[in-house]
């Protein structure tokens, strides 16, 4: 009916969202465990017949597809950057003060 419909999952609390179509969606590894189709629905999935649709069928010019059809475009990307090795503390009955003194300098606490 024109709407998309989901839940979000918070640290605190659950929403139920809905949203127009068009909508963008995205969806995180929290999303479920993937469904695997059963061995009768693979068989079943090959003599099911692939339709092939072109622009002609769809009613579109190429203009408004693809990169050229785009609203958006991505200027540039970066590499994140290598991981640096952290601070390692050997507790040698000061290894509490040393943390909590780390801590504070990142501003954690």
């Amino acid at each position: 009916d024109g709407v998309v419909t989901g839940r979000r999952d918070g640290d605190t609390a659950t929403e139920q969202l809905q949203a127009s179509l068009p909508a963008v969606v995205s969806v995180t590894d929290q999303s479920g465990e993937a469904r695997y189709p059963s061995f009768k629905g693979i068989m079943a999935a090959k003599k099911k017949p692939v339709e092939s649709l072109d622009l002609e069928d769809l009613e579109l010019d190429a203009d408004e597809v693809g990169l050229a059809g785009a609203w958006t475009a991505v200027d540039s990307a970066t590499e994140r950057p290598a991981r640096t090795a952290g601070t390692i503390v050997k507790d040698e009955g000061e290894g509490g003060k040393q943390l909590a003194e780390f801590l504070a300098g990142q501003k954690f606490i």
